[in-house]
């Protein structure tokens, strides 16, 4: 077969059966892609919909956090510098 291995002799033979296969062929295989880039991009614009409309969830808290809330107390505040306050 020469220079050109089997590869290329299919590629070229898949090439001819799609341009001469029969008519309206490359134009249905372009417009069934339209079709589905056309899905796709919708089904994209959906998502990021639905990610925009869900609500922010509460901020996650420690749960040392939760226990002070609960038990109303709080941590003592550090005390300051007695020569920083003058």
């Amino acid at each position: 077969m020469g220079t050109f291995s089997i590869w290329h002799w299919l590629i070229v033979l898949a090439v001819v059966l799609v341009l001469f296969g029969g008519g309206g062929k490359i134009s249905r295989l372009m417009g069934d892609f339209g079709k589905g880039l056309k899905s796709f991009k919708k089904g994209m614009k959906e998502e990021e919909v639905e990610a925009e409309a869900v609500p922010d969830e509460e901020p996650k808290t420690l749960k040392s956090e939760q226990v002070e809330a609960k038990t109303g107390a709080a941590e003592p505040e550090p005390k300051k510098d007695e020569a920083a306050q003058g």
